[in-house]
């Protein structure tokens, strides 16, 4: 850790730092900062814990200005930063949301076992590639009228199966149903919506990704159980992506419409990335609105490109996906703003809960959790990089009392994409890949350069501090062994 962070934190426990609330003068709350001394030496290596410090000078914030283990600089809030405001006088801000709204991940478990894969897995993984269309500004298998542009905004990923596109099952175990309520698809421009809609049923660039992979240790099994994962070897799906171009196109619509609102009440923040408007002015609730409709779209595209997904394996395999098995287990979001009730200082209070790369993580009991694993906690969905692992978890109850109920969103980057370039120049990552026992398809070497281990924490690393710090209980790992790269 540098001297100067050294100097500013004060440790906790094993598992969180304190920034106090005098680090720098204006800061409504502290910062808190899950990570063991391995993370916090990655942590400090950026800017991010100063931008841990300028989101708790935001009005109406409460109890602290949170970090997960996998932070790491970001637009304003840092990813991997949680951040609740009292929606009587706090405010709402886009860059606690980020600008693919509705990023998030989604498992699917397979009655598959890996040797039954592994022989058919390059045609797997090229059927996936050829059905799944990604890369930057791709368009989609999909072409929207205006109308149903509105009603997939409107209706979410039950738009989706009205289509023949999954089975109602799917929205049961999705986070909202994969609709969440207030969204208004007037408060949406016509240019989010003109690039967006062709983009419907993409996967995207960067770190969006959609991977075969098989169940290789299991913590809980009890709790596996409870969701389909019941042996080492099974096969999983897991896809990670949001809401493309047009989520892309409320954020920064709106971040031109909250930019003016600072002056206008008031508000004095550090860093004009944390623009922002209080949640119940005219600015703030236009936002929420459209930022809703970003976030149904995002459900409605991983919901298209689960179908397709089923469509593969069953292409391959020559059987129906219900005869395979391909159940969902979950779908999460890590890129959203809510409107919950919690538990501040004993009293209940309504609060708008900015979650940006992080994960919602509630425990078991809590009503928001869908029948099938009321009993057992919400699951959580954590990926790592394709070179590694990925996690399965549920959250737990002292998540509510530490974090909102909210814990990691995956590994979080250590290198920049230009630096992971510069450092695997030369190096063939596919053969490198495929010597491990993974089969890769991506749109070029740049892509797999990008998102190599090289340019993230161990996510083993990072569930080790959410485990340890009670935010959310590790459940199963899985192994990639086949990626399709965006």
């Amino acid at each position: 850790m540098s001297s100067r962070w050294d100097k500013a934190l004060k440790r906790i426990d094993e598992n969180r730092w304190e920034l106090p609330q005098d680090y720098k003068d204006g800061m409504r709350v502290p910062g808190l900062v899950f990570a063991d001394d391995e993370m916090i030496k990655q942590i400090t290596r950026d800017e991010s814990l100063e931008q841990v410090a300028n989101v708790a000078f935001m009005p109406g914030i409460v109890f602290a200005s949170l970090a997960m283990p996998d932070i790491h600089w970001g637009y304003g809030f840092p990813v991997g930063g949680v951040a609740a405001t009292d929606i009587r006088n706090g405010v709402v801000s886009p860059g606690g949301v980020g600008f693919d709204i509705n990023c998030g991940v989604r498992l699917i478990r397979t009655g598959l076992m890996e040797e039954e894969v592994r022989p058919k897995l390059k045609e797997l993984v090229d059927a996936l590639f050829t059905n799944v269309p990604s890369g930057v500004g791709v368009s989609g298998r999909l072409r929207l009228k205006d109308s149903e542009v509105d009603e997939v905004l409107s209706k979410g990923a039950l738009w989706a199966v009205e289509q023949g596109f999954g089975d109602p099952q799917d929205l049961v175990v999705t986070e909202e149903g994969g609709c969440i309520p207030g969204a208004d698809p007037g408060k949406v421009g016509e240019r989010p919506k003109k690039r967006g809609a062709p983009q419907l049923g993409t996967l995207g660039s960067g770190n969006h990704f959609l991977e075969i992979q098989m169940v290789d240790n299991i913590f809980e099994p009890a709790l596996a159980r409870a969701m389909g994962v019941e042996q080492v070897g099974q096969v999983t799906v897991m896809m990670h992506c949001g809401s493309r171009g047009l989520g892309h196109q409320i954020c920064d619509d709106y971040l031109k419409v909250v930019a003016p609102a600072a002056s206008k009440y008031g508000i004095e923040l550090p860093d004009r990335q944390l623009a922002c408007a209080p949640v119940n002015s005219k600015e703030g609730q236009d936002y929420l609105e459209a930022m809703r409709c970003g976030a149904n779209f995002a459900w409605t595209n991983r919901q298209c490109i689960a179908h397709w997904t089923r469509e593969s394996f069953s292409q391959v395999f020559g059987k129906s996906w219900q005869e395979l098995g391909m159940h969902q287990v979950y779908d999460v979001s890590h890129n959203i703003a809510k409107i919950e009730t919690h538990t501040i200082k004993g009293k209940r209070v309504t609060l708008c809960v900015h979650r940006k790369g992080a994960t919602r993580a509630f425990p078991a009991g809590h009503p928001d959790i869908p029948l099938p694993y009321r009993s057992i906690g919400q699951p959580v969905l954590i990926p790592g990089d394709m070179g590694r692992y990925s996690y399965l978890a549920v959250g737990s109850a002292r998540a509510m009392e530490e974090s909102f109920g909210s814990t990691c969103h995956g590994a979080g980057r250590t290198e920049s994409r230009t630096a992971a370039k510069r450092i695997l120049k030369g190096r063939n990552i596919q053969q490198e890949l495929a010597e491990q026992g993974i089969v890769v398809r991506a749109h070029g070497w740049a892509s797999l350069a990008e998102e190599a281990s090289i340019a993230y924490k161990d996510v083993a690393n990072v569930i080790k501090v959410t485990h340890n710090a009670g935010l959310s209980q590790q459940v199963a790992r899985m192994r990639p062994i086949g990626v399709v790269k965006g």
